[in-house]
């Protein structure tokens, strides 16, 4: 179906192109009306074949399964860091970036299907406290690269409460 629609798309723009092209001074405009018509209709159905993608029920148990795991692994991780001896300047910014960012990714690249999953409100919800741990992340990143490792470790503490209030929102939201 994908297919079909990016052909129309594709002979919608070379056929309105072409109806342009014709004449310097008239456009054949019945030719490129229905140009127009193609490619907006290939724009739809490419978007209604992306919606019922994203609603397919394996992709919405991947994903659950994606947001988790990682929201699990990013509070795991944090609690370690902020219960353990933290590393200080570049070695910090180095675990941050090797242990965390992976993890970030995966939940942002699944977090679409929270919606589906749930509700819009939920998503709101759990993505409100979730991009507030993500700041706290940068902003401890950004504090180690400045020398500021006190502040460094108040936000790595406070990015850890973030993370797991996202989480328990997303397992109460599973339950439901």
């Amino acid at each position: 179906m994908k297919k079909i629609a990016y052909l129309l798309l594709i002979a919608g723009f070379l056929l309105g192109a072409y109806a342009t092209s014709l004449d310097d001074q008239n456009v054949e405009w019945t030719m490129f009306v229905i140009a127009a018509i193609a490619a907006v209709v290939g724009v739809i159905i490419a978007k209604r074949a992306d919606q019922a993608d994203a609603r397919a029920d394996h992709v919405l148990e991947a994903n659950r399964n994606e947001l988790n795991e990682s929201i699990a692994n990013i509070v795991r991780d944090l609690d370690e860091m902020a219960g353990g001896d933290m590393p200080k300047d570049e070695h910090l910014r180095d675990w941050i970036d090797q242990k965390l960012r992976p993890d970030l990714r995966r939940f942002v690249e699944a977090r679409g299907s929270m919606v589906h999953l749930y509700s819009l409100q939920t998503y709101a919800d759990i993505m409100s406290e979730f991009a507030a741990g993500e700041r706290y992340i940068n902003r401890v990143w950004s504090s180690s690269a400045d020398g500021y490792a006190e502040e460094a470790a108040r936000y790595l503490k406070r990015a850890a409460g973030q993370f797991a209030d996202a989480r328990d929102q997303l397992a109460r939201a599973g339950r439901s």
